[in-house]
């Protein structure tokens, strides 16, 4: 997530059931994070134990589809309320009710049904789809030439002050930073033709159908691309003023969360990256934009956290964060102070940017340049830094980084690298050789779910599974536990009828004489 993090310390193979504070000692957020990780990890792994990869509470299970093929309109979908789990992941598909205004003065307040919104979600205004109708690659595919598969597509984004302006405390003033970020579950309705599933049968199967997205949604949630990081005393090191010890290997004079993120995704011939020492969270919300200039609503708390000329940035907005469709990064060029004001490189992409609702914002990154390989320093692509695989690549301060070979990347996949001025190293595990160990990306996570085949309007074929609910009605005891039960109580009112339990008079006498000769 793009948050001012220390670092992530959760990691599920160490199986570690709670995070126990102690008494006197410094809280971390790094703790308080990894408790909420392992709930949330423990609850989820729960839920797909017991529900399986997919599937919705039988009585409310949401997600049902219908197709709409437009006449004189667009086509669409219709996406109905309710609830499903993907890989444990709850996804809440229903629409929030909008709520009552007071009644003007003067006016009888009465509800107006006319102003109700649908209680289904429709394709294009789907919460975190902003799927476009003007783009060609957003449009539904067309059934009446080969039926479409609609899904569920899962994944988890940060959001900050800066996208949603609820989350800051007012009362702490406009000159505090924010506090907590969120985490936020994002459902996106989608659809593919089932020729990019390889079914070629005009009318196959649930199962054939089930089994093609199966192995398609395997490939596209399991990342490829590979990531090792190391530091490195650079040659220069000795010019530089004793800020630090003469043998550290980072060379930075603060704790930094390093982040690499792949910008444009594919293969590594297009790929590019982007890198950033706070995580990515140096955010500046958008005010106004003029042409190349931005103003802003802040130019940042302090000189960490500001902007420079040189320093280059994404604008960006909450459509484009969750369409995970990369933008040219630009050039700062110009700061107005007074005006809190930038001037950018370009002029922003026309369809970024424009909507206030669509909270836009700044983000810093902190590349500057691409690496230095044979005395070159290599060029800028698209404002980002293009991946090269095979060979390590400085990023500044004696951090470098490695790209395997043979990946493919994805735009939005990313690496948190520690860097500690007291080791004078960064945190990355390592074999007992101390060799950097390659990993995966620590995000984004991608979860695929069917919902839906469509074969033309009015003949959906469900793809969703259901579960019915663990309760029900206590059970009536079986026909061996009523008889015990009757035998006994048969056995207790003999015994209160007859005191002497069945045993004849002259035994009883006999009996009580015993007990008085003694």
């Amino acid at each position: 997530m793009h948050a001012d993090l220390s670092r992530l310390t959760f990691h599920p193979e160490r199986h570690y059931s709670a995070v126990v504070a102690q008494q006197g000692r410094v809280q971390l957020d790094a703790d308080t994070n990894e408790q909420t990780a392992i709930q949330l990890h423990q609850a989820r792994t729960l839920a797909a134990d017991l529900i399986g990869p997919h599937g919705g509470p039988r009585e409310a299970c949401g997600f049902r589809i219908d197709y709409v093929g437009g006449k004189h309109d667009i086509d669409t979908l219709y996406i109905h309320g309710g609830r499903y789990y993907v890989d444990g992941i709850l996804c809440d598909a229903s629409r929030p009710a909008p709520g009552t205004p007071v009644p003007d003065d003067g006016a009888e307040e009465q509800d107006d049904p006319s102003a109700q919104p649908p209680t289904y979600w429709d394709y294009w205004d789907q919460p975190d789809g902003f799927r476009d109708p003007e783009k060609p690659g957003h449009r539904l595919p067309s059934p009446a030439q080969s039926p479409i598969l609609v899904y569920l597509k899962v994944w988890e984004r940060s959001v900050t002050a800066a996208e949603d302006p609820t989350l800051r405390e007012v009362a702490l003033g406009a000159a505090m930073p924010d506090t907590a970020a969120r985490v936020k579950v994002v459902w996106q309705v989608l659809a593919l033709s089932l020729t990019e599933l390889n079914i070629e049968e005009t009318d196959p199967s649930k199962e054939v159908v089930r089994a093609a997205f199966k192995k398609w949604a395997d490939g596209q949630a399991a990342p490829s691309a590979r990531l090792a990081a190391r530091s490195e005393r650079p040659g220069h090191a000795d010019e530089d003023p004793c800020l630090v010890k003469p043998d550290a290997r980072y060379r930075g004079p603060e704790n930094q969360l390093y982040r690499v993120e792949v910008h444009a995704g594919g293969e590594a011939k297009d790929a590019t990256f982007k890198w950033s020492r706070e995580n990515g969270s140096v955010v500046f919300p958008v005010d106004e934009l003029d042409g190349t200039w931005v103003q802003l609503a802040s130019l940042g708390h302090d000189d960490k956290l500001d902007l420079d000329v040189g320093d280059h940035v994404e604008l960006t907005d909450t459509a484009y964060a969750s369409r995970l469709e990369p933008l040219p990064l630009l050039r700062v060029e110009e700061l107005d102070l007074p005006g809190r004001r930038v001037r950018l490189s370009a002029e922003p992409e026309p369809s970024v940017g424009r909507l206030p609702h669509l909270q836009p914002y700044l983000r810093r990154w902190d590349h500057h340049e691409g690496p230095k390989r044979k005395g070159r320093t290599t060029s800028l692509r698209g404002g980002a830094v293009p991946v090269t695989e095979g060979e390590w690549l400085p990023l500044e301060d004696g951090v470098e980084v490695y790209f395997a070979k043979g990946g493919t990347y994805r735009t939005g996949d990313h690496w948190i690298i520690p860097a500690r001025t007291a080791t004078g190293s960064v945190e990355w595990p390592a074999d007992p050789a101390r060799r950097p160990l390659l990993q995966g990306p620590a995000g984004i996570a991608r979860h695929f779910a069917p919902l839906t085949l469509i074969k033309g309007e009015g003949s959906p074929v469900d793809l969703r599974y259901a579960f019915g609910s663990l309760a029900s009605s206590v059970p009536a005891a079986d026909e061996a536990a009523l008889a015990a039960e009757e035998q006994a109580g048969r056995e207790e009112r003999a015994a209160e009828a007859d005191p002497s339990g069945g045993r004849s008079q002259t035994t009883g006498e006999a009996e009580a004489s015993a007990e008085g000769d003694r």
